[in-house]
């Protein structure tokens, strides 16, 4: 980039970008959209999984797809599906040449990978992921050598980037404990797509009042609480369906649970397109949210939540304070500890202001919080602007 108005090269290396649903790719997308508009992007992802949407236009952003493997739920989880874009990515990054800067999302091998692509081709280089990898690890029981080996590259990326992109000042510490210099890190927040998910939206029909659940299903968020605790309304909640849209490891626990729980009562419908799922989370009486606390994910702030505020439909959170804290502080629903018999009080609660008028009295409000706070659109300018900043100054060579 030769001046304030030259059009800079930027690479984007991401394993999830549109037209797969979730945080990672809206996230990416996002920024792709803010750069596009004066610059000349590319973004090296992979080819979504069988039963996929069309993919959305790309506009002026140039999107280059590989091969990766998946496993028996679409998911790219795991060190070998890791591995099947990382490694052919470095090849696909060296074959592009010289980047203004290229951008990276996690886990940090793609990082890695990003970062050595960009040393020998003298462009810069940005690490922008949701969380840091190797909490997720340590949560989900990992061994300990493995932990170390990761915690290692890890540590590498944020410590040698140019820049690092943060989604939320809890972040930003964990970016400063492997080491990054504060200095290097610029918070953007996190956010969703107010259009897809905004007010407005029609809900879809159903025939019974339901609780819906949408997105990644984990162990770090054993969405089968949620089963548990309808459960225990007994009586009370023999007219009340769950809903769930989405993939994970925790599929088969949530399976395992509704069929001895509450059968007939659970609908899983496996990934939809955002807009499918906005109009499912317009007509609920409340959204599902969870983080199993103490296991490395405390800090999240997940973007269910703002998800739900967008449709104006109240959230039920169970989990650690810094997720309730978002849901409590804006008025967004109800918070409770990750416990089924404080999850199924709040269930009763909201099951009674939606029968009382309350829920739909609030939607406008919730909605315009959403609006004003999260959107996904001015999320992508900050990044994009960050992202434009790593271009002024010298190239990091060193910790």
């Amino acid at each position: 980039m030769h001046g304030p108005d030259a059009r800079a090269r930027i690479v984007i290396a991401s394993r999830l970008y549109e037209p797969e649903a979730g945080a990672a790719a809206f996230r990416i997308a996002a920024v792709a959209r803010a750069l596009g508009r004066d610059h000349d992007v590319t973004v090296l992802t992979t080819r979504p999984p069988a039963g996929s949407p069309d993919e959305p236009g790309t506009g002026p952003i140039r999107v280059s797809r590989a091969p990766v493997l998946r496993d028996r739920s679409g998911a790219i989880r795991g060190y070998l599906q890791y591995l099947s874009f990382d490694i052919p990515l470095f090849v696909r990054l060296l074959l592009r040449g010289r980047a203004d800067v290229m951008v990276a999302e996690a886990p940090p091998t793609t990082g890695l990978v990003t970062l050595l692509a960009a040393r020998l081709t003298r462009s810069r280089f940005v690490y922008y992921p949701g969380d840091v990898w190797t909490d997720g690890m340590i949560a989900m029981g990992a061994s300990g050598l493995l932990v170390r080996i990761m915690r290692a590259v890890e540590s590498l990326v944020v410590r040698r980037a140019d820049l690092l992109i943060a989604v939320s000042p809890e972040i930003i510490g964990r970016f400063a404990a492997l080491g990054a210099r504060v200095e290097r890190v610029a918070e953007v927040g996190n956010g969703i797509d107010v259009d897809v998910f905004g007010h407005g939206v029609e809900p879809m029909p159903a025939e019974r009042p339901y609780f819906v659940y949408t997105g990644t299903m984990s162990e770090w968020q054993r969405p089968e609480l949620f089963v548990e605790a309808l459960a225990l309304l007994g009586d009370e909640g023999r007219s009340v369906d769950l809903r769930f849209f989405g993939q994970g490891a925790s599929e088969a626990a949530v399976r395992e649970s509704a069929e001895r729980l509450l059968p007939g009562r659970v609908m899983m419908t496996g990934w939809v397109p955002p807009a499918v799922a906005a109009r499912w989370i317009s007509g609920a009486v409340g959204a599902l949210v969870s983080i199993v606390p103490g296991i490395g994910y405390d800090f999240a702030r997940p973007t269910k939540t703002y998800a739900a505020a967008a449709a104006g439909t109240p959230v039920l959170f169970a989990g650690p304070e810094t997720g309730a804290a978002v849901v409590r502080d804006a008025g967004l629903g109800e918070t409770v500890p990750f416990d089924a018999v404080a999850v199924a009080q709040a269930m009763r609660r909201l099951l009674e202001a939606d029968r009382a008028g309350e829920t739909e009295r609030l939607r406008a409000r919730r909605s315009a919080w959403a609006a004003d706070t999260v959107s996904l659109r001015a999320v992508g300018e900050r990044a994009a602007a960050a992202v434009l900043g790593a271009l002024r100054g010298p190239r990091r060579r060193g910790g």
